[in-house]
């Protein structure tokens, strides 16, 4: 039994319980608080600062990146612009030229020749302004009026024609590759 008695471990020690409806005598005690070191905090700082400094490089590299971007998209655009421009004014040099020939005519020959010549140089210049995309808009007298392509200078009464309808064309319309370049300017019937 000797052997019995020392080979028994001891049961853990309890805390009494509280007996229901009895006060407890001391009260629960509070929660810890464990201080971290302050180098751990000084570290985290630190690593968090450097994070920081590297995101705002960054920042500044996209930046940097961007402008230089813009800038060149935009020289790109202008330079686009002066060769469309030099297109156009370069198919325009040959009507310059028969229109001086024109003018040079005009001092040697008779009146209907020149009207002739002109006739062709205009033909000329419609040509090469199609070949850019360039459609007179089809407006003759009669037809309603339409605020779409058209732009009223002036309303007249007339006997010939319908209330709303166009009775004469002032200047032409033109569209530019589908668009409206420039209304109509008519006079409209009142």
């Amino acid at each position: 039994m000797a052997d019995r008695k020392h080979s028994k471990k001891s049961a853990p020690e309890q805390e009494p319980t509280a007996v229901e409806g009895a006060e407890s005598a001391s009260p629960a005690p509070a929660p810890e608080v464990v201080d971290e070191p302050a180098d751990e905090s000084a570290d985290e700082l630190a690593q968090v600062a450097g994070e920081r400094d590297e995101y705002l490089d960054h920042l500044r590299r996209l930046q940097a990146e961007f402008d230089n971007y813009r800038k060149r998209v935009q020289r790109e655009s202008e330079a686009l612009r002066l060769r469309a421009a030099e297109a156009v004014v370069e198919s325009l040099l040959p009507v310059v030229d028969s229109l001086g020939r024109a003018l040079e005519a005009a001092d040697r020959h008779e009146e209907g020749q020149i009207i002739v010549g002109l006739r062709l140089v205009a033909e000329q210049l419609r040509g090469t302004l199609a070949g850019h995309g360039l459609d007179q808009l089809d407006v003759q007298p009669g037809v309603p009026f339409d605020p779409a392509f058209h732009e009223a200078v002036l309303m007249q009464e007339s006997e010939s024609g319908e209330e709303g309808t166009v009775l004469q064309v002032l200047e032409g319309g033109y569209l530019l590759h589908g668009r409206l370049l420039r209304p109509a300017k008519v006079i409209v019937v009142r």
